[in-house]
C-alpha cells in the first residue's frame, strides 16, 4: 500500500483526507499520462455521496486541463464503470465511493484499460506527482484544451448487458432489494424488473447522507427482516457503490460471500464450468466453508484480503470464481471486478436451475461463529507489530490449536486493525478477542 492509495484505491474523509485538490491532481495526471501519444479519453463514474459531485467536477478539471477528455457516467456502480472501460475503448477509469463507508468519507479508485484496480506503479506516480516529487506537468492550451462528455448512454449499456447475462427469466419469483441508498438505486430494480421478477425495493432513495445508513449489506438486518414479513423468495442487499452483494434467503438465513461462492462454485462444477476445479477466498473466509468445500470435492486458494487480490489469483491460474466474505464476489467470465448486482443474477440462475430455495442450497455450509472487532488505532504498523500484541497472539493461536484461529490485520483502507477470532462458540471467540483488544488498549494504540 502506497501513502494515499490502499486496497481500495485512495480514500478518507471527504475534504479532511481526501480533498478537492487531490483530485484535481489526480485528473491532471492520468489526462497526462495517458495523452502522451494520443489525447487521452477517460471516464468517470460517482456514487450518491454529496462530495461525489464536488469531486466529479474537480477530477473532470483537471483531466481536460492536462489536454484529455472526461466522459461522465453520472450516478453508476464501481462494476459499470469496469464494464464500459474495457469494453469501449478508454484509457482508463475512475470511480468516485468509499464503498461501504459513511457518507462523509469518499475515495478515488482508478482502473486500468482492462477494467481491473490500477497498477501499483501507476498509482505510486499519483502519488509522486501529488507531493511534487515529480515536478509540474503541461497545462493543455487552445484547441489542446479536453472536454467534457455527457456518456450516460455508457450505463445504459452495461444495464443491457447484466440483462443479457441471464440465461432464463426470473418471472414469478418475488425479490427483495436493497440498494443502500447507494448506486444500485439507479440501475438494480430496472434489471430485475427486465429479467420478469416481483421487484420490492427498500432504501432507494438516496439524498446525499443517507448512503450506507443502517441499510445495505454492511446492515443486512434490515433486509432480512423484510424479506421475512413480506413472504419474499430472496432478497440481495448491496453496499454504495454496488460491488458487493449480500443475500437473504426465503428462511431469513443470511447468505455472505462465503456462502455465495459455495452454492456458484457447486453449481459450476456440476456443470463444467468451473476451471481447474478451484475457487478463490481469501484469509478471511470461515472455516465451515473449508469443510463444505472438501466435501464437494472442490479445491481452494487463499489470498490476502482485498478483491484485487483475488482477481489477480485468478487471472494468473485462470480460476473462474472468487471472493470475499464481505460480498465482493468475482466471476472472471463476465466481469474484472466485483459486481453486486452480477452477483444476485448468478445467484438467481442457480435457485432458478436447480429449482431450490437458497435456504436449501446453502444448508451443506456449516458456519463456524467469528467475532470481528474493528479498532480505530493510531498507527497501524506500530499496533500490528508491538511486541505485546504479538504475543498476546501468539498465546490465543496456542490456546485454539486446531479449533479455530485468530486472523489480526491492517485494514486497506482506515485507520483500523481487525480482531477476528473463529472458533467452537461464540463465548469462545468473544473471550479470545477481547484478550488482543485489552493489550492494544492497554499500550495505548488505541484511539
Amino acid at each position: 500500500m502506497g501513502k494515499y492509495f490502499g486496497t481500495d484505491g485512495f480514500r478518507g474523509e471527504a475534504n479532511v483526507v481526501l480533498t478537492v485538490e487531490h483530485a484535481f491532481k489526480v485528473g491532471r495526471f492520468l489526462g497526462w499520462y495517458f495523452g502522451k501519444e494520443h489525447q487521452a479519453n477517460i471516464v468517470i463514474g460517482k456514487d450518491t455521496r454529496r462530495s461525489s459531485y464536488m469531486f466529479e467536477y474537480a477530477l473532470a478539471a483537471g483531466i481536460t486541463a492536462s489536454g484529455a477528455n472526461a466522459y461522465l457516467l453520472h450516478v453508476t456502480t464501481t462494476p459499470s464503470v469496469s464494464y464500459v472501460v474495457r469494453t469501449e475503448d478508454f484509457d482508463c477509469g475512475v470511480m468516485i465511493s468509499a464503498s461501504h463507508n459513511p457518507y462523509y468519507d469518499n475515495g478515488l479508485k482508478v482502473i486500468n484499460a482492462q477494467g481491473h484496480k490500477m497498477e501499483a506503479e501507476v498509482e505510486q506516480m499519483i502519488e509522486d506527482y501529488i507531493d511534487g516529487k515529480s515536478g509540474e506537468l503541461p497545462l493543455a492550451v487552445r484547441e489542446k484544451i479536453g472536454r467534457t462528455v455527457d456518456y450516460a448512454m455508457g450505463r445504459n449499456r452495461y444495464i443491457g448487458y447484466l440483462i443479457s447475462i441471464a440465461t432464463r427469466s426470473f418471472k414469478g419469483k418475488k425479490i427483495g432489494l436493497d440498494c443502500a441508498n447507494g448506486s444500485a438505486s439507479s440501475i438494480a430494480k430496472s434489471v430485475f424488473d427486465a429479467l420478469g421478477a416481483k421487484t420490492y425495493v427498500i432504501h432507494a432513495q438516496p439524498n446525499g447522507v443517507n448512503i450506507n445508513t443502517g441499510c445495505g449489506s454492511t446492515h443486512i438486518e434490515e433486509l432480512r427482516k423484510y424479506v421475512v414479513d413480506n413472504g419474499l423468495d430472496v432478497g440481495f442487499a448491496f453496499d454504495g457503490d454496488a460491488d458487493r452483494c449480500i443475500a437473504v434467503a426465503d428462511d431469513g438465513r443470511i447468505i455472505d460471500g462465503d456462502l455465495i461462492i459455495y452454492i456458484c462454485g457447486k453449481y459450476m462444477k456440476e456443470n463444467g464450468q468451473l476451471t481447474n476445479n478451484t475457487v478463490v477466498t481469501t484469509v478471511m473466509s470461515n472455516f465451515g466453508l473449508y469443510l463444505a468445500l472438501d466435501d464437494a470435492g472442490i479445491q481452494y486458494e487463499k489470498t490476502a484480503v482485498g478483491d484485487k487480490y483475488v482477481y489477480e489469483n485468478m487471472m494468473k491460474n485462470g480460476h473462474m470464481i472468487g471472493g470475499e466474505q464481505s460480498g465482493h464476489i468475482i466471476f472472471s467470465k463476465h466481469a474484472r471486478t466485483g459486481d453486486g448486482i452480477l452477483t444476485a443474477i448468478m445467484l438467481m440462475e442457480v435457485i432458478m436451475e436447480k429449482k431450490m430455495n437458497l435456504s436449501e442450497l446453502a444448508k451443506p455450509v456449516e458456519i463456524y461463529p467469528q467475532k470481528l472487532v474493528n479498532v480505530r488505532v493510531a498507527n497501524k504498523p506500530a499496533a500490528r507489530e508491538d511486541e505485546d500484541v504479538v504475543k498476546a497472539i501468539a498465546s490465543v493461536e496456542k490456546a485454539l490449536g486446531n479449533t479455530g484461529r485468530i486472523l489480526v490485520r491492517e485494514s486497506g483502507t482506515e485507520p483500523v486493525i481487525r480482531v477476528m477470532v473463529e472458533a467452537k462458540n461464540d463465548e469462545i471467540c468473544e473471550k479470545y478477542v477481547n484478550q488482543v483488544v485489552d493489550v492494544l488498549k492497554a499500550k495505548g494504540h488505541v484511539i
